[in-house]
């Protein structure tokens, strides 16, 4: 327990990926619980949490040049490195790093209590809990925008790509129960959630480590062989009431779960919607990464799911300038994101990670010639997602509000301004729609909230994102 009588004041800073996101909303969750005030002003705050990503040098850069700035601006408040930096380089940190009154890493967020109750003690923990289950729970306060949320299925990867030090720092696969999933979700519909993003470092393999057992003992005669564990995920979710989104995201291209096609074909509420981190379209270098698909392996994949589920959305990622990559092999790539026509991307210059296989390869690529075949890749997704987005131009689309912009209180205004997404736009990642509607129509005044889901008509594209008028 905290020995200061004041109540504590928290600002969390929060860094990285999805799966990041969902522990520092735990952090929020268990600092509230223990009695602190959480503050959106650093300047307000005792305690600084940098939530961090160790995930790439940008990222990795990005995370202590704010632990620093905090550093400088906020002298009289205490900061914790956290997150997958801070798991990382714990023992570096305790002497490399005195700008940090505490490191914490993420193998067992619970321990953020005693973390705390120790920083404010005088002491300077440095506390790297092993990785072991997946950190989870309620979690009081969401940072998407209202009616969106990340519920995490899987922790860890056993995937072991030559270039990525996931494995290293979130350890081995491990994958919750299906009915703690579902009973989560159930939760946050009762709170009005309507979009939920299923996140992992690969949804495909839900329920295959070493040590999973996902079904509840009396679910046991529900076990198949010739079932995916996420199709018996999805099916579960599946029996509830109500509607709702599901979005699967970071699906493995090399065991991608095909059996789930079928139920996102039956049930609507399961989006189209995938996200298949290719990385490569040279058969050369994606063996070199060691993955064990091919340029026409993956083509395919992306074929199949598009003549199995019609209309659907796909995302994908592709690292530029691996180790001992060619001319003609990023060529290659090119050639494949032509072939597949993603409507979105993200591509990324490789870095150079400790401890990685690839870090070790010969042939590493200037960071020049890697930038420069980044934005080749960049400037033919930027096309193709501009052809694929005209062709909604005219449709229906369901819409999720996120926020409004301008609402039209001043009489004089007749138009309100809303932003949101479709099935087709992930949080974060993908374009907006632009939602224009009568602000002094009452009916579409109610209708147009944050959290809503309503039907709006695609008029133009601007960039990334849709302008639209409202239909009711």
């Amino acid at each position: 327990m905290l020995t200061d009588k004041a109540v504590k004041k928290f600002f969390l800073d929060q860094h990285g990926c999805a799966k990041n996101q969902v522990d520092g909303e735990i952090l929020v969750t268990r600092l509230l619980n223990k009695g602190l005030e959480q503050t959106f002003d650093a300047q307000d705050a005792d305690l600084i949490i940098v939530n961090s990503c160790g995930f790439i040098q940008s990222a990795k850069e990005e995370s202590l040049n704010s632990l620093m700035e905090a550093r400088q601006e906020y002298p009289h408040a205490k900061i914790i490195l956290a997150g997958c930096l801070a798991e990382r380089y714990a023992e570096l940190f305790k002497t490399e790093l005195p700008e940090a009154d505490a490191v914490f890493g993420n193998g067992d967020l619970s321990q953020i209590d005693s973390t705390v109750d120790s920083l404010f003690a005088g002491e300077r923990p440095v506390v790297k809990p092993a990785q072991k289950g997946v950190c989870c729970g309620n979690r009081s306060l969401l940072l998407n925008y209202k009616g969106s949320a990340y519920v995490k299925i899987t922790e860890g990867c056993n995937n072991c790509c030559s270039f990525c030090a996931i494995p290293i720092i979130r350890g081995q696969l491990r994958s919750r129960k299906i009915s703690e999933i579902v009973g989560e979700i159930k939760e946050l519909l009762k709170r009005g959630v309507k979009e939920f993003n299923l996140i992992g470092q690969d949804l495909a393999a839900f329920g295959c480590g070493k040590d999973d057992f996902v079904f509840d003992a009396n679910e046991s005669g529900e076990v198949s062989s010739e079932k995916s564990k996420l199709l018996c995920l999805l099916e579960k979710i599946a029996e509830l009431k109500g509607d709702f989104w599901i979005r699967l995201l970071y699906i493995h291209p090399d065991h991608f779960n095909t059996d789930i096609l079928a139920l996102l074909k039956k049930d609507k509420r399961f989006l189209p919607y995938f996200d298949i981190p290719f990385q490569s379209g040279d058969d050369a270098i994606i063996r070199a990464m060691n993955r064990k698909g091919t340029f026409e392996s993956y083509a395919s994949l992306v074929e199949k799911i598009r003549m199995e589920l019609g209309e659907c959305s796909i995302r994908t990622t592709f690292l530029t300038g691996f180790p001992g990559e060619s001319d003609s092999q990023a060529e290659r790539t090119l050639e494949f994101m032509q072939k597949i026509q993603p409507d979105w991307s993200g591509c990324f210059a490789y870095s150079r990670e400790d401890d990685t296989p690839a870090a070790s390869l010969k042939g590493q690529v200037p960071k020049k010639k890697a930038l420069a075949r980044e934005k080749k890749l960049q400037d033919l997704q930027e096309k193709i997602t501009q052809e694929r987005l005209v062709n909604r131009i005219g449709k229906n689309y369901p819409v999720l509000i996120e926020e409004i912009v301008q609402a039209g209180e001043d009489a004089s205004e007749d138009e309100g301004l809303a932003i949101g997404r479709s099935w087709f736009q992930a949080p974060e990642v993908d374009g907006n729609f632009v939602v224009r509607y009568d602000a002094q129509n009452k009916d579409a005044v109610k209708a147009v909230v944050p959290g809503a889901i309503v039907n709006a008509r695609a008029i133009a594209v601007s960039g990334v994102d849709i302008d639209s008028e409202l239909v009711l």
